[in-house]
Order: C-alpha cells, then sequence, then structure tokens
C-alpha cells in the first residue's frame, strides 16, 4: 500500500480507502449492501491489513446510520484510523435540513460526531455544490470547526473546477481553511474530471479521492457484452449511478480490462482500479464492497502494476477526444505547458 499527501498538507492518507455507503444499507442505498456492525468490523479488519488508513463516509448513507455503524465497529480504534464524512445533502424535511448554511453545516458536523462517537472528524467534506449560499459563508463556518478541533481538514466533493477555483479563492484572499481535497467520480468508464478538474487540483495542490471507480460495479468484469448480469446486479438496470451513455465503447473497455488481467492473472476490477491509482493527481481510490471477498480482491489492486503498453491500449479504448481549447493548445502551445496542462494533454502529443 501507498501512502500518498492529502493535497498540500502533510497528512498522509492510503491510496486505497474504505468506502462505507454499504453500512446500513437502507432507503436508497439497499442495492449498495446491507451491512451490519459485524460485517462492519469485517471490512475495518481487512481494509486495514491491507495497509489502509482512511475510511470515507457521509451523513447521507442510510440517514446516518453508516456513521453510526462505522463508529460503533471501530470503537477505541477511532485514533488508529482517518475518518471522512460529508454534509450537504436532506437530512431531514425542514428548510434548513439541507445545503451549505452556517446553520446546516455545524448542525451536521455535531451529528456526524454524535454517531460516530468521536470528538474530531479528519477530513469533512462539503457533499455537494450549493448555488444558493455564499460560498463565504459555506467557508467561514468550515473555518470554524477547524478552529475549534472539530474538524482537522476540509474538502469538497462533486464541485465543478471553477467551483472549486472559486472557493480556494476566497478562502485564500480570507486566510481561511483551504479545501485539501476534491471527492470526484473518475473510472475508466467516464474519464470527465481529466478536462477540468485534474489540472486545476494539480495546479492549486488539492488532492483528489475518487469515489466508484469501478462505476458501480460495472468495471468489475460481471458485465460483459451479450452475457446476460448475475442475479442481483444493481447497474443497467435501476441504479443510474453513473450514467452510460456509450454501451459500446464501455463493453469494448471491459474486454479489455478482462484480457489485461487474464495476462496478469488477477480481475478485470483489479486493472480497472490499477489504472485509475497511477494517473496524475489522485490520491485516493475509494472502494466499497458487499462481501469480504469482493474487498479483498479490490485491495490487492494496490501492488497491481500495468505496463506502459497496457496503459496506452487502455488510455485508447477509454478516452475521448481533446476538447476545446485544449486541442489548440496542444497545437499552439506545446513549448510552454505545465504539468497541470500535461495531465491530459501529453498523451496527445
Amino acid at each position: 500500500m501507498q501512502y500518498r499527501q492529502l493535497g498540500r498538507t502533510g497528512l498522509r492518507v492510503s491510496s486505497f480507502t474504505l468506502g462505507t455507503m454499504g453500512f446500513g444499507g437502507t432507503g436508497w442505498a439497499t442495492p449498495v449492501g446491507q451491512i451490519d456492525v459485524s460485517g462492519a468490523r469485517e471490512q475495518i479488519a481487512i481494509a486495514r491489513d491491507a495497509g489502509v488508513n482512511l475510511i470515507d463516509t457521509a451523513d447521507v448513507y442510510s440517514a446516518g446510520l453508516s456513521e453510526k455503524i462505522l463508529g460503533e465497529a471501530l470503537g477505541n480504534d477511532r485514533d488508529q484510523v482517518l475518518i471522512a464524512t460529508k454534509a450537504r445533502m436532506p437530512m431531514g424535511d425542514g428548510p434548513n435540513d439541507a445545503g451549505l448554511s452556517r446553520h446546516h453545516i455545524v448542525r451536521a458536523a455535531e451529528a456526524s460526531l454524535r454517531r460516530l462517537g468521536t470528538d474530531y472528524i479528519d477530513l469533512y467534506q462539503v457533499h455537494e455544490w450549493d448555488g444558493q449560499t455564499p460560498l463565504e459563508e459555506t467557508l467561514t463556518a468550515l473555518d470554524d470547526l477547524v478552529r475549534s478541533g472539530k474538524v482537522r481538514y476540509i474538502g469538497c466533493s462533486n464541485y465543478a473546477a471553477w467551483q472549486m477555483m472559486k472557493a480556494l479563492g476566497i478562502s485564500d484572499a480570507r486566510h481561511l481553511e483551504r479545501f485539501a481535497s476534491t471527492q470526484v467520480y473518475y473510472s475508466l468508464q467516464n474519464r470527465d474530471i481529466e478536462a477540468e478538474i485534474v489540472p486545476a487540483a494539480l495546479d492549486q495542490g488539492v488532492g483528489i479521492l475518487v469515489w466508484s471507480p469501478l462505476a458501480g460495479g460495472l468495471l468489475s468484469g460481471k458485465y460483459r457484452r451479450g452475457v446476460q448480469a448475475p442475479a442481483g446486479s444493481r447497474h443497467l438496470s435501476e441504479w443510474s449511478e453513473p450514467p452510460v451513455n456509450d454501451e459500446d465503447k464501455l463493453y469494448d473497455t471491459i474486454e479489455l480490462a478482462v484480457k489485461i488481467g487474464e495476462s496478469h492473472g488477477v480481475s478485470a476490477a483489479q486493472v480497472s482500479l490499477a489504472y485509475i491509482a497511477q494517473k496524475p493527481g489522485i490520491t485516493s481510490l475509494i472502494v466499497g464492497s458487499r462481501t469480504p471477498e469482493q474487498l479483498r480482491d479490490n485491495l490487492a489492486a494496490a501492488s497491481l502494476e500495468l505496463t506502459a503498453d497496457e496503459v496506452k491500449a487502455l488510455d485508447d479504448v477509454s478516452g475521448e477526444p481533446l476538447r476545446y481549447p485544449f486541442w489548440h493548445q496542444r497545437n499552439t502551445s506545446s513549448d510552454r505547458l505545465s504539468a497541470a496542462d500535461l495531465s491530459q494533454i501529453a498523451r496527445h502529443l
């Protein structure tokens, strides 16, 4: 297991993170898993044995049950791991039970602390953009939580590059705690973040945490062209995240991942994870599994090394043409490109 700096901070986090959306597994999270305290303890033990030191959750996962199960499962070992959680989504029916107002952020953080059974959160993330609350209000509330000792670091999630940059600009101008990380969707199924978010994160020293690096299980190898998915599979059915806009391209990518996996004697899932883990700017991949066997297999990707030819083949089958203005910059400005620029343009030169 590698340990990577979280953005510009001195905090070192494992290159794989344990995801806990399946802890509890009630309501909309039911298809992800129904893991109780005993199951959570087993998954935490597997993850820690593999070298994982970061566990990610959110208040909205099973309406707080995921946080509660995580806290109970950790017990006295809480200080042996880093806990990341999130706030923003609705936690009630009231007009202030969602969003990123000072009111909601402070209440949400205190509620998460109670459920987790701890007096501090290592990484507190705003779960989604709130375009109706001034960023100054959100960021000063987060800064207050850090100064109070209830939160150690802050991050954003599902922010566009311009939204993250605006927040960082305000934090820097007002000497507020800045986002140490951004948590975003990224996988072989969809590489959207390479266009704007990755270069911005590299330029600003923001760590990238990846949710759903297996595209909700689509890249596990069980979804194959012309083959019926196993019973209980949740994707390409009622589960719509992430959306699939090009099934042919997806199946071409899966077939290549399966082929590469066979050459290494590993699963397509491990190939898909290893590919994302070595991309520019990536700090950690969040993996959550319904079974201990799936978790062990996913975490084994931490030691899988793909060849340059294999990475190029995966790049080619899953990639998209450069968008404007980047193709123009490739054509006219390749003599003065930064590392952030090259994160997406280099393979097109």
